[in-house]
């Protein structure tokens, strides 16, 4: 069931800021999609941090997933992304469940504690049910990382750096969410 307006409007209250700024999350994250056709939630498997969780072990016999650096290239996009996790949960499940980024949010997997939940198994199972739990997971997790108080400054480089690490830079994470925040701000007072 996709998220209402007010499901958008009860996270931005709790955050205490505009629901423009997360609806703007959620587009730069996954296009606004967060689940694929056939019903599994978007995801982006990350060969630099399977590899930090299996101590290196499959970089020689896996590079395609498992890699020492961030590698762009080794991204495949859509479903594809799938086929790339469950060769990684053959070789180690835990690691590869906390290696892919989940959800209309794309929150990391090894993120589940910061997101209220106990294991990574929980979490993973939350993004799978529904968009309702994605953006749960997200508002804990901002709460939890204290990126509550850039959302409301709408400082996007503060944020960006927060949530997407310090590689936000190559991917201009910051200049999109505040180009999107301004489109979807800017619809806003458009319908009003």
């Amino acid at each position: 069931m996709p998220l209402t307006d007010a499901d958008y409007k009860s996270a931005a209250d709790e955050l205490g800021c505009e629901v423009a700024a997360v609806k703007a999350v959620a587009a730069v994250e996954s296009s606004g999609e967060p689940f694929l056709a056939d019903g599994r939630p978007c995801i982006l498997f990350e060969a630099h941090i399977f590899s930090r969780y299996t101590q290196c072990k499959f970089d020689q016999t896996h590079p395609h997933i498992s890699s020492p650096t961030w590698n762009r290239k080794l991204y495949r996009g859509g479903a594809a992304e799938w086929e790339r996790l469950e060769e990684a949960i053959e070789l180690d499940r835990k690691a590869a469940l906390m290696s892919a980024s989940w959800g209309a949010f794309q929150v990391m997997g090894f993120n589940f504690a910061l997101c209220r939940f106990t294991n990574v198994e929980d979490f993973v199972a939350a993004m799978k049910e529904s968009e309702a739990k994605q953006l749960t997971a997200f508002v804990q997790f901002i709460k939890s990382r204290d990126l509550d108080d850039e959302l409301r400054r709408k400082d996007w480089r503060g944020f960006a750096r927060g949530y997407n690490g310090i590689g936000f830079k190559q991917n201009a994470y910051d200049t999109k969410l505040a180009r999107v925040y301004e489109q979807i701000r800017g619809a806003k007072q458009e319908a009003a």
